[in-house]
């Protein structure tokens, strides 16, 4: 799961990527509503508005502060929506009034959280959005060759054996479950699974891999497809 963090406080904007990214998500952080644009490919004036997000990453969740810099929080949700983005949207704000909220809501924010916030809600609201995202419904439990993972309670078990996977291994592990006997390209991983910032030729995806077999244990599960991907 890909999330975008836009927040113009780089401190807050620090800590919330890094307690996101312990949670197991693939996070880029931007500080102003410019680059949050810019991202998702709906900044200047050849932007898409068609029914899809084209921009270089597809995000399932942006953490927008209101009160951004440059392109305010509240243009960037309308381009959003008017873009049809299946990006959904946890909007951040210190005003915490009703109306504020509703006004939030009806500019196209799926959620709305005031500052300050617990961490622990903010997870958690990110977790939902993803789960109520247009892609079609995955249930929490998934199971398959013996493998039982609970996406929301973020365990993973073989045989009743709990594999202690790191949250990387985790989402990798989850990807390949959610493709259900289909190829994923090491292309696709590291999109999904790493930030912006990883690099495309490094051996990240084939050494996270190599430790994943090693807890999954024999016989095997996942299988590499030469020049396609991995299968499990």
């Amino acid at each position: 799961m890909r999330v975008l963090v836009a927040e113009d406080e780089r401190d807050l904007a620090a800590l919330v990527a890094t307690g996101l990214r312990r949670a197991g998500f693939a996070v880029d952080t931007v500080h102003d509503g410019e680059g949050a644009l810019e991202l998702m490919g709906l900044y200047g004036p050849s932007a898409p508005l068609g029914p899809e997000t084209l921009g270089p990453f597809v995000y399932d969740v942006l953490v927008l502060d209101r009160d951004l810099p440059r392109v305010h929080g509240d243009d960037v949700a309308r381009r959003l929506v008017a873009a049809g983005s299946r990006t959904r949207i946890l909007m951040l704000t210190a005003a915490t009034a009703v109306d504020d909220r509703v006004e939030g809501l009806d500019l196209g924010a799926d959620d709305y959280l005031g500052k300050p916030f617990e961490f622990p809600e903010l997870v958690s609201r990110v977790r939902a959005l993803r789960r109520r995202s247009a892609r079609p419904a995955l249930p929490p439990l998934l199971e398959r060759y013996g493998l039982a993972m609970d996406t929301v309670r973020r365990t993973a078990r073989r045989d009743g054996r709990d594999l202690d996977l790191s949250p990387k291994e985790f989402t990798v592990l989850q990807i390949l479950l959610e493709a259900d006997g289909a190829a994923v390209s090491a292309e696709e991983l590291l999109e999904r699974a790493w930030d912006a910032h990883a690099d495309p030729f490094t051996a990240a995806v084939r050494v996270c891999m190599s430790k994943l077999r090693a807890k999954i244990g024999e016989p095997g599960l996942i299988r590499t497809v030469q020049g396609v991907g991995y299968v499990l």
